[in-house]
């Protein structure tokens, strides 16, 4: 019984720490790393050597709160973060905030933790680079793991033709956005928002992917030029007449329809006359 029980606490143990595993891959990665250096916030490998367990908790399930308050720690981070605000972060509770810091208390410990995060290369980008970015983001070439190519929901400036999708938002300065490649690879690497979860979860971008992904992001960031609308024109332009062109050809289908019809009922009507 005895060993039951206690494989039966392991198991629990077990999947508990999974699922804060899986909690901070899908909403605390894309901005924090453990022991891989800054991103938008803080790394938090050693954080317990920082401030009590007991403030780490209340700050998580509420940093606005403990900004509010005027808690000279919390200010340090959000002007550390260059004013970003750490949000409430839905489904967080004591406990899974108390399996949070148990998670990067372990991870820490580690010589290299799983949550250290992409560690992209420094060197400046090529024409290369770009080109294989605009590919892969066009879909022309395909990605590795068989995820949807970016040109589906977004668009970016200097796409030809109809432009690309207007699902998402327009990626022009993305790069500026997320301050840099630091934080751009990161949230590539995990995305955070609930659209872009379920779509790469199991189907995560490669590092040989975001490398050129955030080359082609950096370039139009630099081109200063948003996504031209002319694309958007064109498309309904074409709906317009794709539409006009369906109506034509279904008037003259139908009108042949009729004249078939009447000239039938003509016939039958003009024999029953002559009977």
């Amino acid at each position: 019984m005895l060993r039951i029980a206690l494989g039966l606490a392991l198991l629990a143990s077990s999947a508990a720490a999974q699922e804060a595993a899986d909690f901070f891959q899908q909403n605390c990665f894309s901005c924090h790393t453990i022991g891989g250096g800054r991103l938008t916030g803080p790394d938090l490998k050693g954080v317990e050597t920082r401030r009590d367990r007991r403030w780490l908790v209340e700050f998580i399930l509420d940093p606005p709160a403990a900004i509010a308050s005027g808690d000279p720690y919390a200010l340090q981070i959000q002007r550390e973060a260059r004013g970003v605000v750490m949000p409430k972060v839905a489904g967080l509770d004591r406990a899974r905030a108390e399996a949070l810091l148990d998670l990067i208390k372990i991870e820490g410990e580690k010589p290299d933790s799983r949550f250290k995060g992409l560690q992209l290369s420094d060197r400046p980008f090529t024409a290369n680079d770009v080109a294989r970015g605009k590919a892969l983001f066009l879909g022309v070439q395909r990605l590795a793991n068989g995820g949807a190519p970016c040109v589906s929901c977004h668009t970016i400036s200097g796409l030809e033709g109809l432009g690309g999708g207007r699902l998402g938002p327009d990626l022009t300065q993305v790069y500026e956005r997320l301050q840099g490649r630091a934080n751009l690879s990161a949230w590539l690497f995990a995305p955070a928002t609930t659209t872009m979860q379920p779509v790469f979860k199991n189907h995560p971008l490669t590092p040989e992917e975001i490398l050129p992904l955030v080359a082609l992001f950096e370039s139009a960031a630099q081109s200063g030029t948003p996504a031209s609308s002319v694309g958007l024109v064109y498309f309904f332009l074409l709906a317009l007449g794709g539409t006009c062109l369906g109506l034509v050809v279904l008037e003259t289908a139908w009108k042949n329809r009729l004249r078939a019809v009447r000239q039938a009922l003509v016939q039958k009507s003009r024999r029953r006359l002559a009977s």
